[in-house]
């Protein structure tokens, strides 16, 4: 990396360098062609993030002139505690920049903001062949040792 690393929120006229981003952020989890997400999804996406009433939020990370990564994540409700939990929904780093620090500042700026929001309990997924991102994350937190299962209609 080159010059200073900015993560900040996402701003509406993003848009056009973002979603380079998004597609490859899609396409890494197999949905990309045939098995794209609908375009419906993305605009809808897009749009929570300028929503008020939605408690969908993005950063960006920007490095000259340039989006070089993305954090999309969200708070809700519980039935283990009082405040919202923040769930860190999705993490994504431009190729071209991995190993930078990129995703490690994008995932710092989520608990920055779940901070500011009174939010203590942040938390995230990935995938187990996600050996590269999974090194990061043992470094910036811990397993919760859950096994997720999910059910698709």
């Amino acid at each position: 990396m080159s010059g200073t690393l900015i993560i900040r929120p996402v701003r509406p006229d993003d848009h056009p360098s973002w979603r380079p981003l998004w597609d490859g952020y899609n396409a890494f989890y197999g949905r990309s062609g045939p098995t794209a997400l609908p375009e419906a999804v993305t605009a809808q996406t897009w749009a929570r993030f300028f929503d008020a009433y939605e408690p969908v939020h993005a950063l960006v990370a920007e490095q000259d002139g340039r989006l070089v990564g993305l954090a999309h994540y969200l708070f809700h409700r519980t039935t283990t505690r009082l405040e919202p939990n923040c769930y860190l929904n999705d993490l994504f780093t431009d190729p071209d920049v991995r190993g930078a620090g990129v995703g490690r500042a994008l995932i710092e700026g989520v608990f920055a903001a779940a901070g500011e929001a009174g939010v203590a309990g942040i938390y995230w997924l990935t995938h187990e062949t996600n050996a590269t991102a999974m090194r990061l994350y043992d470094k910036v937190a811990m397993r919760s040792g859950f096994v997720r299962y999910t059910k698709v209609d």
